[in-house]
């Protein structure tokens, strides 16, 4: 979602200008990423996540444009391993797909829409396909552009479990939005058995999502969103512990292969405390990003709307067809069915979902270490986080480098206007740098 995205980018200066400066800990300096030494020249859409390979090479996600390309050190074109067009043999897919670091120098790219998984060798070579672990997970598993997706560890896959929901449809035709709660489970999947087990759970924003129905058919959405939540984030390492990485006072709690589980000490952040005012104003800054976003995009609202007709069963998807969800609409009782009203004219029409943001005093009483999915895995054991500033500085987003001990051991500040998609071997970093429509990834290294 357009708006959003500004929204959300936005955010950290919000929080730096309002935030004091009184209380700081003692933490490591910051210091500048590696010079950038490569840059695509191909027009990218939007790049869900990348996957480094040994001698340079990269597999980059377009979701955007439905393709998956590898590329050399210098971001030149090798081929193209899956595409959109039906003159390609390995089909993308209509959805999103993920990349997944599977075994030796092999890749995963999952496909939701056909519940399966292309194995793809280090030339670009697709070897064979095998099934999602599980039907209801398949969406978690392609979740790149939602940050981390899935990883592959020591014969599982680990990945955000979702719960199944089921959402009733009322005798009045307006469906009902199940509870949703603020924790989700971080499960493993052995591919072998298909045996599932919990790692553990983490803290994830919570959005308040209400239905209406008009008498001449039309659905309206509220949503009501905390634009500041308290949230944990996860990765899996290369030494194949699971890191979870507590938001609400900052230090990581582990999984071993082996099973056995660890916590390490709260880390140096330097806190800070938001007053009532400070709280008014950020949500008052947050509706204006998006009021000005809106305003510059005003086809985004029909595009959720279509998003949620899709989510619901009611048409809208790529192709024609709905997309499978976690989510089951039950319509017992509602249009169509038993006690309900007759469906008209095909399926009712949703209306452009409204935004709405929680009161001021649900905000928490101190600015967060980091948003959601803030956290990346690099090749040396390290989690890089990326941080909410705590007061203005110039600059692009500053990163804590976390190592396998639980410590801040660097803070490393990237470029403006570019996150961090992925790591390579030798020290290699590869950024995102998003103009407009477009993406442009750049190779930098460490130092």
């Amino acid at each position: 979602m357009t708006f959003t995205c500004a929204r959300l980018l936005a955010l950290p200066t919000i929080l730096a200008t309002l935030a004091s400066t009184a209380g700081a800990q003692a933490r490591p300096p910051i210091r500048q990423l590696g010079a950038v030494h490569a840059s695509t020249t191909d027009s990218l859409g939007m790049v869900n996540n990348v996957r480094a390979l040994p001698g340079g090479t990269l597999l980059i996600n377009d979701a955007a444009s439905r393709r998956v390309l590898l590329v050399d050190s210098t971001f030149k074109l090798i081929s193209i391993v899956a595409d959109s067009t039906s003159s390609t043999a390995n089909a993308y897919g209509p959805r999103s797909g993920s990349l997944i670091a599977f075994r030796g120098d092999s890749t995963l790219f999952v496909d939701a829409a056909s519940l399966s998984m292309l194995v793809i060798d280090p030339a670009g070579k697709i070897g064979r396909v095998m099934s999602v672990p599980r039907s209801q997970d398949a969406m978690l598993l392609a979740a790149g552009g939602l940050g981390t997706g899935a990883y592959y560890s020591n014969g599982y896959l680990v990945y955000r479990g979702m719960p199944g929901l089921r959402m009733q449809m009322g005798s009045s035709g307006t469906p009902t939005m199940p509870l949703v709660a603020d924790t989700m489970a971080i499960v493993r999947v052995n591919l072998q058995s298909r045996a599932v087990d919990t790692v553990g759970f983490i803290k994830i924003p919570k959005t308040n999502t209400n239905m209406s129905r008009s008498d001449d058919g039309k659905i309206s959405i509220t949503i009501e969103v905390n634009p500041l939540p308290v949230v944990d984030d996860w990765v899996v390492t290369s030494s194949g512990d699971v890191a979870l990485i507590r938001g609400k006072d900052y230090h990581v709690d582990w999984m071993s292969p082996d099973g056995t589980h660890r916590s390490s000490p709260k880390m140096a952040f330097d806190w800070k405390r938001l007053s009532d005012e400070q709280k008014v104003a950020l949500i008052d800054s947050v509706k204006a990003i998006r009021d000005r976003a809106a305003a510059a995009n005003p086809g985004q609202g029909n595009a959720m709307a279509a998003a949620f007709g899709a989510a619901l069963g009611m048409g809208g998807a790529a192709g024609g067809a709905a997309p499978q969800m976690v989510m089951s609409f039950d319509m017992r009782g509602g249009p169509g069915g038993p006690g309900g009203p007759p469906r008209s004219g095909g399926a009712p029409q949703i209306m452009a979902p409204q935004i709405n943001y929680v009161s001021p005093t649900e905000l928490p009483d101190y600015q967060p270490a980091f948003f959601a999915t803030s956290a990346k895995a690099d090749d040396d054991g390290n989690i890089w986080v990326r941080t909410i500033p705590t007061k203005p500085a110039p600059g692009g987003a500053v990163y804590d480098v976390i190592n396998g001990k639980g410590e801040v051991v660097e803070r490393v500040q990237i470029p403006e206007n570019r996150t961090i998609v992925g790591f390579g071997q030798g020290g290699v970093v590869i950024l995102a740098l998003r103009e407009g429509s477009t993406t442009r990834l750049e190779r930098a290294r460490v130092r």
